[in-house]
């Protein structure tokens, strides 16, 4: 096992001019001489020295700190497995939240990086309601509603979307609700969109664009982990998850563009672009958790290629039409070393969506229209007013090709933000 150590110090000039790393026999040594530096070159060594093949390695010395050991794990990470990281000598409470910390990050980059093939509708939301309950069994039930249930009990998104393959679409529900009284009110609701595997239906990707469509889960798993990651801290308050699971395939059975979908709250809706599949599963999900009551919905999801044209794959983005919650949002995911950035949503982007033959349409007409905006103002449509509603486009949850910062595939990037949010439940309620 290969010892690595953290120095302040710059690397001899054998190594090169601002060498990250050097060696001496089994150590290596990570050299960070400037603090405001010491995360992202703590990431940049764990890459490097995975992609040198190294495969067991324990952090030592007295350098080391919860961050910059988390920072070099995040890089220490390879889809087709085989690592082993010691964290070294540390406290109690830090080996905690460490621990917290991997088992919901493994989880969430394991189910992104599952083939399609493995990881379908009814699979998904098995394992993630298999999962939240091994974290609190006394306190997490799930119920899951598969193929024509989902019709029958007018969750016609998830069903329309998830009709044209022959693995049924399903609607997970998990339900952490620490008291164990039926009657505590739920605190806050998470929503996901799962979709297993997206070929864009008949408005169809082209091949390069479908390579990376397994991971069109990534808000399900997301948040899946970030509530795995808020009970590991202990959380107290009554939260529901509802995962949207379908595959967007085509068949002689599957969605087409001109049909009109009618929600359970009366919105109709005209298909224009059957690739915008994930507002139609997640409004489902989001009348779910509107139904619940929860005065904060949460929702994250894979959404818009828009997204990722504004801010790449480094940054998730934020929408709420309330600037205040918003922010809070990007607060919290800077205090948890993750990157988020509030983009516009305002009341206008919502007629953007004009149809002539339903209440709206799933996509924008015209040209100039801003696509994540318009994806995030569709959503609003199915959640309450007074609620405090904060929308993810998860530009950041994968990555198509390895960089200096992470491996190819899911990321986990997103599970601290929300658990921190959640974690927010707890002090308002200390504060009540």
């Amino acid at each position: 096992m290969m010892q690595v150590i953290l120095s302040h110090e710059v690397a001899p000039p054998v190594w090169g001019d601002k060498a990250l790393l050097s060696f001496n026999e089994q150590t290596a040594c990570v050299h960070i001489n400037n603090a405001s530096e010491a995360e992202h070159r703590a990431q940049q060594a764990g890459r490097k020295l995975d992609a040198m093949g190294i495969k067991q390695v324990q952090l030592t010395g007295s350098g080391w700190r919860l961050e910059t050991r988390w920072a070099f794990a995040q890089g220490f990470y390879n889809a087709k497995g085989g690592q082993a990281l010691e964290w070294g000598e540390t406290d109690t409470q830090e080996l905690k939240e460490l621990t917290a910390r991997q088992q919901a990050s493994e989880w969430v980059r394991e189910i992104i990086n599952g083939s399609p093939e493995e990881v379908y509708p009814a699979s998904l939301a098995a394992a993630a309601g298999k999962f939240l309950q091994s974290l609190a069994p006394a306190a997490v039930t799930y119920r899951t509603i598969s193929g024509e249930q989902l019709k029958d009990l007018g969750y016609v998104g998830i069903y329309e979307v998830g009709r044209g393959s022959e693995r049924a679409p399903t609607l997970l529900e998990v339900d952490f609700n620490p008291s164990k009284d039926p009657n505590t009110p739920v605190a806050a609701c998470l929503v996901g969109k799962g979709i297993t595997f997206d070929s864009g239906g008949y408005s169809i990707k082209p091949s390069d664009g479908m390579s990376v469509m397994k991971s069109d889960m990534g808000g399900a798993a997301t948040v899946t982990g970030g509530l795995a990651l808020a009970i590991a801290r202990g959380l107290t308050q009554r939260v529901k998850l509802f995962l949207c699971c379908a595959e967007n395939l085509i068949s002689g059975h599957a969605f087409k563009l001109g049909d009109i979908l009618t929600y359970n709250n009366g919105v109709t809706v005209e298909v224009l672009n059957t690739d915008a599949e994930g507002r139609l599963v997640l409004a489902d999900g989001l009348l779910a958790a509107s139904a619940t009551g929860a005065p904060f919905i949460l929702d994250a999801a894979t959404l818009t290629g828009a997204a990722k044209m504004a801010l790449g794959r480094d940054y998730n983005a934020v929408f709420s039409f309330d600037n205040a919650l918003a922010q809070r949002v990007v607060a919290a995911a800077t205090s948890e070393y993750e990157k988020a950035w509030q983009l516009p949503l305002e009341p206008f982007h919502v007629g953007q969506l004009s149809s002539s033959f339903a209440d709206m349409a799933n996509i924008h007409a015209g040209e100039g229209m801003a696509g994540a905006s318009t994806a995030a103002a569709f959503l609003s449509r199915f959640v309450p007013e007074h609620c405090q509603w904060v929308h993810l486009d998860l530009s950041a949850s994968y990555q198509k090709a390895p960089n200096d910062l992470w491996a190819a595939g899911g990321k986990g990037h997103g599970i601290r933000t929300i658990a921190a949010m959640l974690g927010q439940l707890d002090n308002t309620q200390a504060d009540n």
